[in-house]
């Protein structure tokens, strides 16, 4: 039997929040229980479900009417999430770097606007900076392949330059 839908997120005691997550709670003597902040309405609906077993509501104000016990009703609600200070913490440094992403996004947009020869120059410096690296990658494989046909190399076995025999001189990596 496909579960019941209510008001607008489609579950009874869910309801959506402006970030797109959703938001569970079970209303029992005059006061509210917040349940969580879930992914999905399913799971925020789940977790009122189990929320409504626990208070002994009858089967027609659960959301799935197929969960026959408050055994299966927990099993299928998903953890809890418990927000700590750490949690906090860690959402206050992430908004404030996202704040300083993008308003660097915008001062970039406005330089680029103001300044179009200075974007061409930084594209001709890093083409030319990849060119020198290609360079010296060829530079230094050759001075390895050289130093393994001489029998009077001055290289250690464990030198790290042995290494650039094998380096890739085609390709417009580094």
């Amino acid at each position: 039997m496909p579960p019941r839908r209510r008001g607008a997120s489609g579950f009874r005691g869910v309801r959506v929040r402006p970030s797109g997550r959703f938001y569970a709670e079970i209303r029992a003597g005059g006061f509210r229980l917040t349940l969580g902040t879930y992914n999905t309405p399913e799971l925020a609906a789940r977790a009122y479900d189990a929320a409504a077993w626990r208070f002994r509501r009858p089967r027609r104000d659960m959301n799935f009417p197929d969960v026959e016990s408050l055994e299966e009703a927990e099993f299928l609600a998903p953890p809890p999430c418990l927000v700590d200070d750490e949690d906090r913490r860690r959402h206050r440094q992430v908004q404030r770097r996202i704040a300083i992403a993008e308003h660097d996004e915008q001062l970039m947009r406005q330089w680029r606007a103001q300044f179009p020869n200075d974007v061409d120059n930084t594209d001709a410096f890093f083409a030319d900076l990849r060119a020198q690296r290609r360079s010296n990658r060829r530079h230094r494989r050759a001075v390895a392949e050289f130093e393994l046909e001489n029998p009077n190399t001055t290289w250690t076995e464990n030198d790290p330059r042995w290494d650039d025999i094998w380096t890739e001189t085609t390709s417009d990596d580094e």
